[in-house]
């Protein structure tokens, strides 16, 4: 407070005396502190106001959640595969009919390129395994083990990563994910229970499809540490797992781009 506050006037009456001048000098916390509540009530009721714009925030269709948009974008980059494939179709035709402008030899050079990037279609005898979560109200089988956590009940990504590469270690000459062909920059990648490959969103079950010998494949399987873990929460927990011999089929080219965007050869 000022001076002139802390010291009455001439003629001003002492707080001694009780009159209504002492009194206007007591500040009572509860009265500030109630007022400063009600004014930060009043910001955050404008501030509320602004941001929803008159609209109702909860049902608005223009705030779309994000699974929305990720499954949009998935939509539109399976399209584009789609288109892509269907181009390079028409340029594969085209060139085959006006020779190419290339020898035999090169041409055969670039067919087994093409066959070892994954670009072209592969026809063969093919092993197909299927991962599924489990159900939501799944207990432990077994006697010694806990009561599962929601993370035991549900497939990881280091699970597909070990039967990809189990499939690979058992001599697979192509491996398709779902609906898509694997390459040497493909990457399985899980957010949540959900994978993303090659920017595209999938739900389970999944469904891996490997070309090789069906024998050699399976002992593969079998043969992984990884697997073997993967094959205790089956057994305790339930998690899907299914390996179908398929006799012949025919996987997908690759249709995606094949340029390097995180990565830069060594010169």
């Amino acid at each position: 407070m000022s001076n002139t506050a802390d010291s009455p006037d001439e003629g001003s009456v002492t707080p001694e005396t009780g009159s209504p001048a002492s009194r206007t000098r007591r500040f009572r916390p509860g009265h500030i502190l109630t007022a400063g509540v009600f004014a930060l009530a009043g910001l955050l009721f404008i501030t509320s106001f602004n941001t929803a714009k008159g609209t109702n925030i909860r049902t608005d269709s223009s705030l779309l959640k994000l699974s929305d948009l990720v499954h949009e974008r998935s939509h539109k980059n399976a399209l584009l595969d789609e288109s892509d494939a269907a181009l390079r179709d028409q340029v594969d035709s085209l060139a085959k009919r006006t020779g190419g402008g290339i020898s035999k030899a090169d041409e055969a050079r670039l067919t087994a390129l093409e066959h070892n990037a994954g670009t072209q279609k592969l026809t063969g005898r093919a092993v197909t395994v299927t991962l599924d979560d489990a159900p939501p109200n799944a207990t432990a089988k077994l006697p010694g083990y806990p009561e599962p956590q929601p993370d035991y009940l549900v497939i990881h990504q280091q699970d597909l990563q070990a039967v990809v590469n189990a499939l690979w270690q058992g001599g697979a000459q192509g491996i398709k994910v779902m609906d898509q062909r694997l390459i040497g920059t493909s990457a399985v990648r899980c957010v949540g229970n959900t994978l993303i490959l090659q920017g595209r969103v999938y739900s389970p079950p999944y469904k891996i499809t490997a070309v090789g010998d069906p024998d050699k494949l399976q002992q593969a399987l079998a043969a992984s540490p990884a697997i073997q873990n993967y094959m205790v929460y089956v057994n305790v927990y339930g998690l899907g797992w299914k390996v179908t011999d398929d006799g012949t089929v025919t996987l997908p080219g690759y249709s995606g781009t094949v340029d390097l965007h995180y990565a830069k050869p060594v010169e």
